[in-house]
């Protein structure tokens, strides 16, 4: 017993190291104008996603921060709604496509002061508020922030089905694989099948600041740009994107999030009060698209939810962290979700694996250095957490936790971590930007749950 007692004392020890290793990657990563970079060099700007899960961090130790955080991203909101996948607030040369070539100008209603990118990344504000609202000692304080802000993020996710969802389904599209956040899964390699883009001449600059072999190929990034190219040639019209673009996808992940964010706003718009018409909007859309979600995207032969290639009409029928992500939004029945996890511990939990994968280990694709191919990003893991606790498998959370604290214990704050056990015997296993801001930010917020 005593033993016992004397491991868990360390163990809290060591936590309170990390926590105040992470707090410092979380500080030195805030830039004065009020916004976190997500790591030094690699990403200069401030990116849409990124922001959402880093303010939950500061929500635990530094309000001020969290709260900048979340307004600065919003201040960069087009006027039907839009929130760009990256701000460029500043000027910076260490990284390609900037402000010069995404041109977000020729949008008639796009931000004049703050040059962005014409794509989005997962609808994480929402739920994002409801974390910083819940974590806050001074509610009074963060209930003034939200009444300030959540109509922002309403019309965001107005923005959405209204702009985004062809077919009146209540399930929005992605047009660019950069929206989805996994940039490079092997998931979209059916489609890059379809396309033949030009090769364009640019110059990268990941791959000055990080091996080559773990990130995108140059040919890859035609196809990213060449789907830029056309959205540009239309101004970044959605209806001419939702005609012409190749790559047009309803992906699992992403309405997860619009989803989960739907239901942060309810709640937070109970808390504020009179905002019942809202309120009575955002429950019609989380009905159809609860409802179109299972029905469309639930792949009963996998047992795991799968992404939609709208362009092309068919499933993209492949097991990925993303299949994982609804659990997060209390999607699934409680049937699906013991499918959901027995396809994921037959997968993806062997005993000598840390959780999860971000793409099928069993799967010829699986790549467990590249980025979105296969190793452990921590908001993932930080989701199915959640998720998991929702849906009471409290044994598999844990470890999907523990596995986490794991690696960053190993490793370090790195962007993305080597799912294998055996490669920390001989090397550190993180991959990617160091000092990764959202790595920080969720580690905080995992330990303290």
């Amino acid at each position: 017993m005593l033993m016992h007692s004397f491991k868990y004392q360390n163990l809290s020890i060591m936590n309170k190291d990390l926590i105040n290793d992470a707090k410092i990657v979380l500080n030195n990563n805030f830039q004065e104008k009020g916004y976190s970079i997500p790591c030094k060099g690699l990403y200069p700007f401030q990116w849409k996603w990124d922001s959402g899960f880093i303010a939950i961090g500061f929500a635990h130790y530094d309000l001020d921060k969290a709260k900048q955080e979340i307004e600065t991203l919003l201040n960069a909101q087009w006027g039907n709604g839009f929130i760009p996948h990256i701000v460029f607030h500043v000027e910076s040369d260490t990284y390609f496509p900037g402000k010069d070539f995404h041109l977000s100008k020729l949008h008639p209603l796009s931000n004049k002061d703050y040059p962005s990118t014409g794509m989005t990344q997962p609808p994480v504000t929402g739920f994002a508020m409801e974390m910083i609202y819940d974590i806050a000692e001074n509610k009074k304080d963060v209930k003034a922030f939200i009444e300030n802000n959540i109509d922002k993020v309403y019309l965001n996710h107005k923005y959405f089905y209204e702009n985004r969802d062809p077919q009146n389904e209540g399930l929005v599209y992605i047009y660019h694989n950069w929206e989805s956040g996994t940039d490079n899964s092997p998931i979209w390699d059916d489609i890059w099948a379809t396309m033949n883009p030009p090769e364009y001449e640019f110059t990268r600059r990941d791959t000055n600041l990080v091996d080559p072999s773990q990130r995108p190929s140059k040919r890859e990034y035609d196809h990213y740009l060449h789907i830029i190219e056309i959205a540009k040639q239309h101004n970044y019209s959605d209806e001419k994107i939702a005609e012409l673009s190749p790559f047009l996808v309803q992906d699992p992940l992403f309405n997860s999030m619009l989803i989960k964010s739907n239901e942060s706003l309810i709640a937070l718009y109970k808390i504020i009060g009179n905002n019942e018409d809202k309120i009575e909007q955002l429950q019609q859309w989380q009905t159809k698209s609860i409802s179109s979600f299972n029905s469309k995207l639930y792949d009963k032969e996998l047992g795991a939810y799968v992404h939609y290639d709208l362009r092309n009409e068919k499933p993209l029928r492949f097991v990925s962290s993303s299949s994982f992500s609804p659990l997060f939004a209390g999607i699934p029945t409680k049937e699906q979700a013991k499918t959901l996890v027995d396809t994921m511990m037959n997968k993806f939990g062997a005993d000598d694996m840390y959780l999860c994968a971000s793409f099928d280990p069993e799967s010829e694709r699986f790549n467990p250095k590249k980025y979105w191919r296969g190793p452990v990003w921590i908001n993932l893991n930080w989701m199915l957490y959640f998720g998991l606790l929702d849906y009471g498998y409290l044994e598999i959370a844990e470890r999907v936790k523990s596995d986490s604290i794991e690696l960053i214990e190993k490793a370090g704050f790195y962007e993305y971590f080597d799912a294998r056990k055996s490669v920390y015997e001989t090397e550190k296993g993180g991959y990617g930007g160091g000092n990764f801001s959202w790595s920080a930010a969720l580690l905080i917020d995992l330990i303290n749950n």
